[in-house]
């Protein structure tokens, strides 16, 4: 297989030509982070007039913003009633109201625009791999229901049309999400944030920041940009000392896998209405086919550091279980994006010092929740109100423990796609 994401390679937007920063410039907001949270920040915040320099360390995108599975689901990882236990009652209804509303979000960015990123909106099926997972489910079901969420527990023939197996007896289908191609998406915003007046600097690592009277300084290898106000939007791919947004999060990752495109009349049966899925194993398997009509599967872990013959076992493992009717996948390619992880699974949204914004710990929503963060950070910075974020800007203590937090979870995932390997785990 080639080391390749196939969003990069397949994407119908092209790469944004934007220049290294160079010199010394100045803005009313400097933006570190070139991915979905940076960018819709700048495009808020241009759309209203305010000067915005957004500096990424590599192209854009070239971290997880266009290498995740692509999914525009609704809400966080856990379901309505764990978010009231996590962040309390207040609190967790509203990020469960704003975070419900997100897909709309994405998708009227993507018409406004004119973003052509392959994008679906038939929604996203949640499948029950066995009956504790309908049991999940039925659960799920009752909690978005009692909030008005245009959701539906589908079961036996209508479930098996929908995804193309015999193996699931339920899914859930929430209307509300969709699916797109990751990297066009995020390159879209970037252009959108051009055309709102935004500058951006690609191949500009900021190397550290510094208070100079009313202002912040960020310094980059061949220049800096002064700003009153700066937004952190680095996420799982903070680097450096001087960022205090590696205190509040932990590192994971997401492998995926994709086949060379599938015909329809071998693959046709197959997610026919093109929703992305995942199922409700400890450690989940997506899947999902693009535009042209590959089978893209992943699951939680680093496949970077696994030797080929593990992701190929795995991906025929879990082929075979769901798609027998395919016989034998030639893999094309894979690729692995890093993940901010939090202990409860919420995001974290936080003031590191006065005029500096910052969100980390996405828990694998980063499509839809840093396109919504984007969005009410421009607010925030621009009116002084909060309320349209997923939660209030507060303090975020230091994540404790965090070098254990990463290797316990990617033991832990190695662990398991072993055992499905070895058929241990069903």
């Amino acid at each position: 297989m080639k080391s390749t994401c196939i969003w990069t390679a397949s994407s119908p937007e092209a790469p944004l030509d934007a220049p290294r920063l160079e010199g010394q410039a100045e803005a009313d907001v400097v933006v570190i982070g070139g991915g979905i949270t940076g960018l819709s920040t700048a495009i808020h915040l241009a759309e209203t007039g305010v000067s915005v320099a957004l500096l990424e360390a590599g192209e854009i995108p070239s971290g997880g913003s266009g290498r995740s599975v692509g999914l525009v689901n609704a809400g966080m990882w856990i379901p309505p009633d764990d978010i009231l236990e996590a962040l309390g009652p207040e609190n967790g209804e509203r990020a469960n109201s704003v975070l419900g509303q997100a897909p709309a979000e994405v998708f009227a960015l993507i018409d406004r625009y004119a973003i052509d990123c392959q994008d679906t909106r038939t929604g996203t099926l949640h499948l029950a791999h066995n009956a504790r997972g309908e049991q999940e489910l039925e659960r799920r079901y009752q909690q978005f229901s009692q909030r008005g969420a245009p959701v539906e527990l589908l079961e036996g023939e209508d479930c098996q049309r929908r995804i193309g197996t015999q193996r699931i007896r339920r899914t859930l289908l929430d209307r509300r999400a969709g699916t797109l191609n990751p990297t066009a998406y995020t390159r879209g915003l970037a252009r959108a944030a051009r055309q709102a007046g935004a500058h951006l600097y690609t191949h500009s690592p900021a190397e550290g920041i510094e208070r100079v009277g009313e202002s912040w300084r960020v310094d980059t290898p061949a220049g800096c940009v002064r700003a009153p106000q700066l937004v952190i939007a680095t996420n799982a791919y903070t680097e450096g000392h001087w960022n205090q947004v590696r205190d509040v999060f932990f590192r994971g990752h997401f492998y995926q896998v994709a086949s060379p495109p599938l015909p329809d009349d071998i693959a046709g049966d197959i997610l026919p209405e093109r929703q992305g899925a995942w199922d409700t194993r400890m450690v989940l398997s997506s899947m999902r086919r693009d535009a042209e009509g590959r089978l893209i599967l992943g699951s939680l872990g680093c496949g970077d550091t696994k030797p080929e013959t593990f992701l190929r076992c795995w991906a025929d493992r879990i082929q075979r279980h769901y798609f027998p009717q395919l016989g034998q996948v030639d893999w094309e390619c894979t690729w692995t994006g890093q993940v901010g992880f939090t202990p409860d699974h919420t995001l974290r949204l936080f003031e590191p010092a006065p005029g500096i914004l910052a969100a980390a710990g996405y828990n694998g929503r980063g499509i839809t929740t840093g396109t919504v963060v984007g969005k009410g950070f421009a607010r925030y910075l621009t009116q002084g109100d909060d309320s349209s974020l997923p939660l209030p800007v507060r303090r975020a203590p230091p994540l404790r423990a965090k070098p254990l937090w990463s290797k316990a979870y990617e033991s832990g995932f190695t662990l398991y796609h072993a055992g499905q390997c070895l058929r241990i785990v069903a």
